[in-house]
Order: C-alpha cells, then structure tokens, then sequence
C-alpha cells in the first residue's frame, strides 16, 4: 500500500522505521555521537555532501531521521528535519532563508515565547519583523510587506489566544509576493490540519506538545512540502540558490531539487547552530506518535465536553474554543480542522484576575504547570506566567486578556475534569 493510500493512525503507527529480517521491532536509539567509514574517501564525500549518509549526530542522526520521516508522512511533505525544541524548529525555518537586512511578515496572536524570538532577538540579528492582525482584509496584511519581505509566518491555532488562521487566505497573499508560507502547527497536530492542502509551504512543530503528548521530551520539527519555487524567486534567496562556498561552490536547489530546504537547514543551520534533538528525546517522541491519532480523539471529545460546561456556569464571563458554536472561529475551525481542533481552550472568570489565580489554586486532578497539550490536564494564567514579558500593549496584540486562563484538556475521564473545576469554581465565587 502507497503512503498516501494509508490512514493517518496506521502512519502514526508504522511508518519510520520499517525493521528487515532479523532487526529489532522497535525503533532502535542511535546513542552515539559519531559513526565510523572504512576510508578517508569515504568520509570526505559525506561533509562535501556528496553521499548520503552519518558522521556526527549534531547534523544527523539515524533514530532522529526514522521519526522526522513519519511526521513527514503524517504533514504530507517531501523531507523533515527534528530539532531540539518547536522555538529552534521556528527559528531555523526563518533564518534558513532571512539573513541580516531581510524581513518577514507575522501574524501577532502566536506564542509569547516566539512573538519574544521575532520581535527581540532576531531583531539582534538584524532581521525585522512585522506582525499583523490575522482577522484583518487581504488588503491591509498585504500592507506589511516590502522589498525585502522574504517570508509569513502563522499559527494554524493560536497559542493561547486560540484564534484559527485561515490558511487559504495568507497562502495566497504570501504567493502573490513571491515568498513562502510557513504554518507552525502544533495545536491541531497533522491528525486534525494539513496546511499544505491550503497552500502552506512549510510546517513547523514543538513536538513537545502533543506528538510527545506525555511531558516526557523537549523537540521540534520542520517539515518542507517541496511546492515553494526558490528558483523562480532565485534573487530573493541566495542562501538557496547560488553557490555555497562552505561546501565547494554547492547549490542547494540544484543539488537536491525539492529537498533543497531541509538539507540547507541542517548542512548549514545545524552544522553552525547545533540545536539537534538528543536520540532518547526521539525515541520517546516516536512512542507518542504511534497514539497520536488515538489521543487527539479523547482530548477533542474531552475539550467539546468541558467548553460546554465552562459555557453552563454563570462564574464564566466568557469562553474561547473553536469547537463551540457561535465561537469566532468555528467556521474557519470546521473548514481547516472538520475532526476537531485540539484540547486547549480559554476562558475568563467575572471578577477578573483575583477570581483566577484563587480559581487554580483551588482546583485538584487539574494542575498548574507551564506545559500545555499533554495526556494529563492542566491550566496556566498566561499574563502572569508565559506571557509574562510582553508589556500591556503586546498583550492585547497577541491576544492574552489579563483573565485569560489556558485550560488544556486532557485524556482522563472527562467527568473527573469537569467535577474538579466546578468545585474550583465555587471555591472562587466565595
């Protein structure tokens, strides 16, 4: 049976690793920092990038690669990479193609952590960029961009403000300016949303969240859908399609044609940066895979349940989730995600941010942690903890109300979760 003829939970199960004859079942872990070659020819061809191949675990390494292969399967792309962390994975997929004096385009309601990484320390770098109001026309997004616009960047759902992009919309306003759609998808997971049947051209992931989906392992990875042109707009990047003098004069897109973008981020990025997933971290993220498509189910049903009952109770001023109806995003959640979103919603007390903090400190089976999207459920108050660094201001751009609390949802029985927040809920109106 082809790949593309497979079901996402059979992917999520068997794709990667495929043992031969003789070879274990499960995917083995490549704990070695270096692998050894008969001759010094040999050798030379893997660092001119000639042959294929493993010479030092911070470029690649076997166990890493068997599992960036699956998620590459399950996102539907041609070549993936895992790094060590999502804030590396979206790092690495702007400045594998922004160098200093470039820019690129944003969408403001992402993750505190890389609206800090953008706005702050690639700035540092020398690369700028602009943030923009996903929700706005065509017309005034397109307003952000200049000459040297040479990416966009979104969230297919919005951490935490949960807004939904829509996909179509900013794939077809990034094409028109020649430059590439990037879509950071870690809420949905590739179980719930393809960005690339919408014209995204790259996928970025923190497979901490809910590939790992047991709190167990720090990662990231970037899948490429090889449909992105670098040679049309070959003045735009240089880095990918003109000679490498790093490696004799190599040009990525004509060397390794739709793979170019994946293999310049680890020749290069990987090579200078070092930001490799460790072996046991992938491992582990492999186990996770394999429920994937059985664990996102349990937390969309799990979520639908909870939103509901958050909706009932008159202490809740207001409830956030995609999978309501009569929720901002509900259309766009049922076109771009029609099996569910994700476990993650938000939701405000009456009474503000006292009633809140006293509302997590009195709740049980649901815990205060600063993870977000794993088996178990747990709650966070952004403004005070993961936001924490964003001034008022950037707080409301990035859509975090000072009430905002995170709830992620997660795959206990749904009953237990909801009976624990109702007595944190009594608890708080008193």
């Amino acid at each position: 049976m082809e790949n593309s003829k497979k079901s996402k939970g059979t992917v999520c199960v068997q794709e990667g690793w495929k043992p031969q004859k003789g070879e274990p079942r499960v995917l083995p872990i490549y704990q070695s920092t270096t692998f050894k070659y008969d001759t010094s020819d040999q050798m030379a061809d893997l660092f001119d990038l000639k042959a294929s191949g493993y010479f030092y675990t911070r470029l690649q390494n076997p166990t890493n690669d068997y599992v960036a292969e699956k998620i590459k399967e399950l996102e539907g792309g041609v070549a993936a990479m895992l790094t060590s962390s999502g804030q590396a994975a979206n790092f690495y997929s702007i400045f594998n193609i922004c160098s200093a004096g470039d820019h690129f385009v944003s969408t403001s309601t992402i993750y505190g952590g890389t609206y800090n990484l953008f706005a702050v320390t690639m700035k540092k770098l020398g690369i700028e960029v602009t943030f923009v109001d996903q929700d706005a026309p065509s017309e005034e997004i397109e307003k952000a961009f200049r000459p040297n616009t040479k990416a966009v960047f979104g969230e297919s759902i919005a951490n935490p403000g949960m807004n939904v992009l829509d996909i179509a919309k900013f794939a077809d306003i990034a094409h028109k300016h020649g430059v590439p759609l990037i879509v950071d998808n870690t809420f949905p997971t590739p179980i719930n949303c393809n960005p690339f049947e919408w014209g995204a051209d790259i996928v970025t992931h923190s497979t901490t969240k809910y590939m790992d989906g047991h709190a167990t392992s720090v990662g990231g990875a970037i899948v490429d859908s090889g449909n992105f042109d670098w040679d049309k707009y070959a003045d735009k990047y240089p880095g990918l399609t003109t000679p490498d003098e790093s490696y004799h004069g190599l040009i990525y897109t004509k060397a390794f044609g739709k793979g170019a973008f994946i293999v310049k981020a680890t020749a290069q990025l990987m090579r200078d940066l070092g930001s490799i997933q460790a072996p046991m971290n992938a491992f582990l993220l492999n186990l996770g895979l394999e429920t994937l498509h059985l664990r996102m189910e349990r937390h969309c049903s799990n979520a639908q349940k909870v939103a509901e009952f958050l909706q009932s109770r008159p202490e809740v001023a207001w409830v956030h989730y995609p999978g309501l109806k009569g929720d901002k995003y509900y259309e766009l959640a049922r076109k771009y995600m029609p099996k569910g979103t994700c476990g993650v919603m938000t939701f405000g007390l009456k009474g503000g941010r006292d009633k809140s903090v006293k509302f997590m400190d009195s709740l049980g089976v649901v815990a205060i942690v600063t993870h977000v999207a794993d088996a178990r459920t747990c709650v966070l108050h952004p403004a005070s903890h993961t936001h924490r660094q964003l001034s008022d201001q950037q707080l409301i751009e990035a859509g975090v109300a000072p009430d905002l609390i995170r709830l992620s949802v997660g795959i206990e029985d749904p009953e237990d979760i909801i009976a624990d927040i109702a007595q944190a809920l009594e608890k708080a109106v008193k």
